[in-house]
């Protein structure tokens, strides 16, 4: 479950570490290596929280009044830096083994300290969970206690907050690289729209069950309902068929990986 996020993140930020490094002699690559061994090594779930909280809109990260509304570096030793800040709608952060912390829009020179991106185990001293449902999921405000599956283990996101979070060295993967968010936030979600091509499977069980229902009724081919099932199968294959193509026109970076299409993976999502 949540693999996508954290596969994601990897993808690029191995591109993206890898120019960072070309342009300022940085080891943030090296250091992404590294613990992509660990990762598989280990067999290990990684969640991706890039989402702030942002606060007012119409500001930057360093012009909030609250400077803890997009998460930042606040203390640096020689063994790494504690971060603070917070990250909303994590859905995976909680059955995950690791988070990679991202930032979350394009960055100028004066938000220097939200230019952090880093791998933190996701039961690290300093972070606190505030756990809850997606908001567009309003079965906790209906009556009754029934829930989708198991009403102890079904859908849910957490708040994350970070208070003075230590990162050692060897995993940060950007320390003020501002020039390299925007980057980095482009191809972390196209890879990411074009991996909502999972969700043609759950589009696969909901046609047959429609189609399921139907039969039952005695109404297979009364034909606004065949249309209806048609208008969601071309909808589901539309999402699959773009998905693919978008990882089909990849593209070789730098880095040695491959970036799928942009526009095939905004028309998938």
């Amino acid at each position: 479950f949540q693999r996508c996020v954290g596969m994601d993140a990897l993808n690029s930020l191995h591109s993206t570490t890898f120019e960072m490094d070309e342009k300022h002699g940085t080891k943030h690559h090296k250091r992404l290596l590294e613990f992509i061994r660990m990762v598989q090594h280990e067999n290990l779930v990684i969640g991706g929280a890039m989402t702030d909280v942002k606060g007012d809109r119409s500001k930057g990260p360093a012009e909030q009044e609250d400077p803890d509304l997009f998460l930042r570096i606040v203390d640096r030793d020689d063994k790494g830096v504690y971060i603070s800040g917070a990250k909303a709608h994590q859905t995976g952060c909680i059955n995950s083994h690791w988070m990679i912390v991202m930032p979350a829009i394009r960055l100028t020179e004066a938000d220097k300290d939200y230019a952090v991106v880093d791998a933190i185990p996701v039961d690290a001293p300093g972070i606190t969970y505030i756990y809850g449902r997606q908001s567009c999921d309003t079965r906790s405000m209906e009556p009754g206690d029934m829930d989708q599956g198991n009403s102890q283990f079904s859908g849910q996101e957490a708040m994350v907050i970070f208070d003075r979070a230590f990162i050692p060295n060897e995993l940060i993967f950007m320390d003020g690289e501002y020039e390299f968010a925007s980057m980095l936030i482009e191809r972390f979600t196209c890879y990411h729209r074009r991996s909502y091509v999972c969700k043609t499977g759950v589009g696969d069980v909901l046609i047959g069950a429609a189609a399921s229902i139907a039969d039952y009724n005695g109404v297979p081919n009364v034909s606004h309902i065949k249309d209806k099932l048609v208008e969601m199968t071309h909808l589901n294959e539309s999402i699959y068929g773009t998905g693919i193509a978008s990882s089909y026109q990849s593209q070789k970076m730098k880095s040695g990986v491959w970036q799928n299409d942009e526009m095939l993976a905004n028309v998938c999502k």
